[in-house]
């Protein structure tokens, strides 16, 4: 009995060692693995370039200037699809992030194609009072080639990061690059680790 009972403290020891290092192990993978950002694809414009400044008109028929100055404000264009499950799946992260960043921020919804469907999204997704602007010259100027993209445009009306969102982290990356004033947060990382590196 008692060499039972010993047997079994011993084992009870062992596996809490275990324990302890695979918790251990588990937080050098989570410091090893880096936030994800969003995907900066081949574009037509990079962090720092001027915005296209355009004026275009929003489905609820007012219009709605895109890029300039924006007087202390920025502006972050999303672009969606109503034929894209992503797109859909990110909105009430947009919509969210929206209000919560509304004391600096104004965003548009862009899109091209098919008005009705879109119209369609738009109640489906309660997305009445954000603009929307359908235009297929603004995803061309802003390089826009797969959904869903943003872009985050600062209040001087340039490109303050930019990229292909397909989660929540992604979208916040946008706002965490343009307060680090760097391209993406890859490029953050890679810096800093460049810099521990050498120093």
């Amino acid at each position: 009995m008692l060499a039972s009972q010993i047997l079994l403290w011993i084992a009870v020891l062992v596996l809490g060692t275990l324990v302890a290092a695979l918790a251990r192990q588990v937080g050098i993978l989570h410091e090893r693995i880096a936030p994800a950002g969003a995907l900066t694809l081949h574009q037509n414009l990079t962090t720092g370039d001027a915005a296209p400044a355009m004026e275009l008109p929003t489905l609820s028929g007012e219009t709605i200037a895109i890029g300039g100055q924006r007087a202390a404000r920025s502006q972050l264009i999303f672009f969606v699809s109503p034929d894209c499950p992503v797109c859909k799946s990110l909105l009430p992260v947009f919509k969210s992030a929206a209000r919560a960043e509304s004391d600096w921020l104004d965003v548009v919804l862009a899109s091209d194609g098919d008005e009705p469907a879109q119209r369609r999204m738009i109640l489906a997704q309660q997305l009445a009072g954000i603009p929307f602007v359908l235009s297929e010259d603004l995803g061309r100027a802003f390089g826009v080639s797969k959904l869903p993209y943003a872009v985050l445009i600062d209040e001087a009306g340039r490109v303050a990061s930019l990229g292909l969102v397909n989660s929540r982290e992604h979208l916040e990356s946008l706002f965490e690059a343009k307060e680090r004033g760097v391209a993406s947060l890859q490029d953050y990382l890679a810096a800093r680790s460049k810099d521990v590196t050498n120093g």
